[in-house]
Order: structure tokens, then C-alpha cells, then sequence
């Protein structure tokens, strides 16, 4: 999951000022991590805390989700989000919108099996996002992941995707000068994933990810997440993003990280 949250950090200066191209410093000043980041460790809090069976997943997902968005608020929720984060009694609100996506990733590294990782990612996705496109568009993210630890190629991964979620028929120079700004799930993940599968290396997916505009901070981060399950992530990147993350953030990924080498 630290790949989806540097991707963040490095997408989060281009989000409302979009860079169309991959030239740029990885790290440059206005890097900041947004609730991209902070959802994403809620959701690997609240894995690493659930039982062995993950029968109380949602509920600690409502609870670290609402814990971390409560303690780190002004990180750029959407409105209806930022509502269920301070309401007493949270339900979901029929969203379809890419958080759904970009605070999966932990999902896709707490198993090894298919069929528990598409229910995880459906119990941590339906407390807030219950549309189908967000279920489709999380699990998407989560599943990708597993196959790239289980070590499919990049073939075989796009041919997954292909077959059981997004028919991805573009290269991104067809779309760079054309893409625009879209918040849903089905606006952002055949774009994020396509800046995957054109990459040759990890930091490569970022760039890809940035290059095509958009919302780039979530693109950069859901094209991060899946990429460091294939490629992995050079230390200097983890180092980096722990300077700019709070210590008790950077804390919770550690934790999380020890709990998967268990």
C-alpha cells in the first residue's frame, strides 16, 4: 500500500493544475498527502485490527475511516464523504466515486485467495460507497493487485481486467490531450490502469498516471498501488514519502507491514 500512497503524494500538486506530460520532479514543492493517503491507512488499520475471520471488517472500516478522517480533516474529502466521516450513525450514500478505488489497495496484500479478497474489498467499499461501480471499481484495484504479487505477467493481468471489469481499448497519447477531470469510478480506473499496464517500472506508472490530467492525485495513487505489487518500490521513494507523512501515520503503515510478514 505505500506505492498507492506515494503516488498520491506525488500526484496531489497536479490535481487542480494538471501536468500533460511525464518530465517532472517527482518530489516538487506543493507534494502533500490528501485523503487519499489518510483512507488508505484507515483501511489497513482496520484489516490489521480484524479478526481472523474479518466478520467485524466493516465495522472497523467505519470506525478507522471516521477515526483518521476526524483526526486529519481538511485532506480534500468530497462533500458527502466529509458528512458520513463526522456523522453518529454512518450509512452509505450510493457513491460511485473513485475513493471507493484509491483506499483499496491494502486490501489486495492482507490475502492470498480470490474469492476472500473480492469480499474484503466489497465489505470495506459498501460502508460508504455502496454503488455498483464503486464495488466493481474497488475490487478491480484489489484484485489486480493479488495477481501481480502472485506474479502474473502484465498480459495477464490486463487480460483479467479486460475480461471481468474494464474493456481498456486506448493507449494513453489517445486520450492525453483529451482527458478530463472525473471523479467517478468508471471516469478514473480504465485511465489509472492503463498507466499501469504502459509502464516499464514503478515510478513509471506515476508519470503515466500524472501525464494524462485529471484527478491526478487518485489516478497516481490507484496506478501506485498496483504497480508496486509488480515492479516494488525503491527505498528512496518510501523514504521521501515518510518525511512528508504525520509520524503517526507513517506508524500505521509500519504496523501494517510488520502484521503481513507475520
Amino acid at each position: 500500500m505505500i506505492g498507492a500512497i506515494i503516488g498520491d503524494i506525488v500526484g496531489s500538486r497536479f490535481e487542480f493544475n494538471n501536468y500533460r506530460s511525464k518530465d517532472f520532479e517527482l518530489f516538487g514543492p506543493g507534494c502533500i498527502y490528501t485523503d487519499d493517503s489518510v483512507m488508505t491507512i484507515a483501511v489497513a488499520k482496520a484489516l490489521r485490527l480484524s479478526d481472523k475471520d474479518f466478520l467485524d471488517l466493516s465495522a472497523l472500516a467505519i470506525k478507522c475511516m471516521q477515526e483518521y478522517g476526524r483526526a486529519y480533516p481538511y485532506c480534500g474529502y468530497g462533500g458527502s464523504f466529509f458528512h458520513w466521516i463526522f456523522s453518529e450513525d454512518p450509512k452509505p450514500y450510493g457513491s460511485y466515486g473513485n475513493g471507493a478505488a484509491m483506499r483499496i489497495s491494502p486490501v489486495g496484500w492482507i490475502s492470498d485467495d480470490m474469492e476472500q479478497v473480492k469480499r474484503l474489498s466489497k465489505a470495506v467499499t459498501a460502508v460508504s460507497h455502496d454503488h455498483p461501480e464503486s464495488i466493481k471499481g474497488a475490487e478491480s484495484v484489489a484484485t489486480a493487485i493479488l495477481l501481480a504479487r502472485k506474479g502474473k505477467s502484465m498480459e495477464e493481468i490486463k487480460d483479467y481486467i479486460n475480461r471481468n471489469y474494464y474493456k481498456i481499448d486506448f493507449t494513453l497519447d489517445q486520450i492525453r490531450d483529451s482527458y478530463q477531470f472525473d471523479e467517478s469510478c468508471q471516469g478514473t480506473l480504465p485511465q489509472a490502469f492503463q498507466a499501469f499496464f504502459e509502464s516499464v517500472d514503478y515510478e513509471d506508472a506515476l508519470r503515466n498516471a500524472v501525464s494524462v490530467g485529471g484527478d491526478s492525485d487518485t489516478m497516481a495513487c490507484i496506478a501506485g498501488g498496483i504497480a508496486e505489487a509488480y515492479y516494488g518500490v525503491p527505498e528512496n521513494l518510501i523514504d521521501k514519502a515518510f518525511e512528508i507523512l504525520p509520524q503517526s501515520l507513517t506508524e500505521e503503515v509500519e504496523l501494517f507491514l510488520k502484521k503481513l510478514k507475520e
